[in-house]
């Protein structure tokens, strides 16, 4: 019989949500001198780290990775590219895809948040952050199959 419901403040999932919500929030006051949001972080972030490991990823591939659904990321990826912090090219394989490229720009930025993001992860999860990370991991590992490195 599983165990009876003792109140959300019992939940590993209730602090787990909240320990999100102040992850972002935490995330994205320190990303904002940088002009970039936490999902627009996610993205190029993302997009940077399959190119190097993948080769230029498709739009889906980065949604995939950055944990956002393809409408936000088509419309996230537009804003990246405006500001022109990444590319669209054509697949030369397939004229209906699309690959992603992050511009130097892009790439510049990309290294600036990234130190931010590990220096709020140290700040949020302190001496325990690998201990947290690789608890988290096989519990989350399949939302993005096919990219475990």
């Amino acid at each position: 019989m599983p165990d009876q419901p003792r109140g959300p403040l019992e939940s590993p999932g209730f602090w787990l949500h909240h320990a999100a919500l102040e992850w972002r929030a935490t995330l994205e006051r320190n990303l904002r001198p940088l002009a970039l949001t936490p999902t627009q972080f996610n993205l190029l972030a993302s997009i940077g780290w399959l190119a190097r490991h993948h080769g230029p990823p498709t739009q889906q591939q980065a949604a995939d990775m950055a944990g956002t659904d393809r409408t936000m990321a088509s419309r996230v990826i537009r804003t990246l590219e405006d500001r022109n912090l990444l590319r669209r090219n054509p697949d030369p394989a397939d004229a209906r895809t699309v690959r992603l490229e992050v511009t130097s720009e892009g790439a510049d930025l990309a290294r600036r948040a990234v130190r931010i993001a590990v220096a709020t992860d140290t700040e949020l999860f302190g001496p325990h952050a690998a201990a947290l990370r690789d608890r988290l991991r096989p519990i989350a590992i399949h939302r993005i199959q096919g990219y475990p490195g």
